[in-house]
């Protein structure tokens, strides 16, 4: 009788008034529903992390790929240190620095924040002017710091999967 519920009277009842619920059947269903529910909970945790990780990663690139061009242009220095600094605040990363800190996992915020303070790193030594050699030198720690984000990033889904 799955899913039927019977009522009886308890034990030491002696008139009508004592019924109680025989629910052997509706444990299990509660138990098969948290679980459910727990599944489908750690997917959705898991589908806002993948979400955030990808616009994170992008916002990241798109402003390094932004600032890589701010360099080459025929500006003077003013109006390059303008620009770089427009253009880091407007890649968005800074912003999603915040909703990583809240939703990544530890690894991942450690290596989020060290790209973050990379790619600062990379617009500061373009509105100070400084050599080709020195921005290229900066250029590849934050490549290197983005890729290692990624690594985390990678690890951290594949745990939950």
């Amino acid at each position: 009788m799955a899913g039927v519920l019977r009522w009886s009277r308890g034990l030491g009842d002696t008139g009508g008034h004592g019924a109680r619920r025989d629910d052997r059947c509706g444990g299990a269903t509660l138990v098969a529903d948290r679980l459910r529910w727990k599944r489908e909970e750690a997917t959705r945790k898991q589908d806002v992390r993948r979400q955030l990780y990808g616009e994170y990663l992008t916002a990241l690139t798109r402003t390094r790929g932004r600032l890589k061009e701010v360099r080459r242009a025929d500006l003077d220095g003013a109006e390059r240190a303008r620009q770089a600094a427009a253009i880091f605040v407007e890649g968005g990363a800074y912003e999603l620095r915040y909703q990583m800190a809240l939703t990544a996992t530890a690894p991942v915020v450690e290596h989020s924040d060290a790209a973050l303070r990379k790619l600062r790193d990379v617009r500061d030594r373009i509105q100070e002017g400084s050599a080709d050699e020195e921005l290229q030198a900066e250029l590849h720690l934050l490549i290197r710091a983005i890729k290692t984000l990624r690594d985390a990033m990678r690890t951290d889904m594949e745990a939950d999967a």
